[in-house]
């Protein structure tokens, strides 16, 4: 069954916790996509992944790279699959793919200090809890551990 996880972001911007939310995935030998709402956020993440640590390498790619089926992470705007994905990220709003259901784990990360985003995000939640997906919804605490809290 696929797992849906929401992210409240608050306190903790995208492009700090995205990058370990990434890691830990391909730790676990997961390939990943992570869809974005425009061309201009997969440009800024593409550069960001390179830069985000000195001492990490994060191995990732966009479609403009090419040979998408052998990109571990791959960052995009577009529906589908090309690299055999277990887990996709979704940001910045994006609905639900029609194939939810052939992932393992789909991540929803949403600022929680945009209203509409947070609207959106109960949006999503309701979608996932009517197409029978396990849903949790995590949350930092205020030492920054993210804790379960639904």
């Amino acid at each position: 069954m696929t797992e849906v996880l929401f992210y409240h972001l608050q306190g903790h911007p995208l492009e700090r916790v995205l990058p370990t939310l990434l890691e830990r995935s391909l730790q676990r030998g997961w390939h990943i996509v992570v869809q974005a709402a425009s061309e201009e956020r997969v440009d800024a993440l593409d550069a960001h992944l390179w830069t985000y640590r000195e001492d990490s390498f994060l191995p990732h790619g966009t479609e403009r790279d090419g040979d998408t089926q052998a990109q571990p992470v791959l960052i995009t705007v577009n529906e589908g699959n090309p690299n055999g994905a277990n887990v996709r990220f979704l940001i910045d709003g994006v609905a639900l793919p029609a194939d939810a259901a052939a992932y393992h784990r789909i991540v929803i990360l949403f600022d929680g200090d945009d209203p509409d985003a947070v609207a959106q995000a109960r949006g999503r939640w309701n979608d996932a809890k009517t197409a029978g997906f396990d849903v949790t919804y995590w949350r930092p605490d205020e030492n920054g551990r993210w804790q379960r809290q639904a």
